[in-house]
């Protein structure tokens, strides 16, 4: 199964979707300037497990680099997935890296 991940702007979201189009998930955002919040991120049920969530995340993250903008996770999801892919960490807000 391919899951292709496509920004609809006007729904301000991410959305998953299989080879037939059906919806598997959505990361939902909210943007002001150069600045991008991750809310939430849901997977359909029939899709849990297969990497729905982890293909958001990657994609809503390679935008926000390509458009060089901060990342403020909100997401429980997303921050626990970007604890591991230590890659992104230059686009996060200030106050959302971990003190070392």
């Amino acid at each position: 199964m391919e899951i292709a991940v496509t920004d609809v702007p006007e729904r301000e979201r991410f959305e998953a979707r299989d080879d037939e189009g059906t919806l598997a998930g959505v990361l939902t955002y909210q943007l002001t300037g150069s600045i991008v919040a991750y809310t939430h991120t849901k997977t359909e049920p029939a899709f849990e497990g297969q990497g729905v969530g982890s293909a958001l995340a990657r994609a809503a993250m390679d935008d926000a680099k390509a458009r060089s903008r901060t990342v403020v996770p909100i997401c429980p999801f997303l921050s626990g997935w970007l604890d591991k892919h230590p890659e992104y960490e230059s686009l996060l807000a200030r106050s959302t890296r971990k003190l070392k």
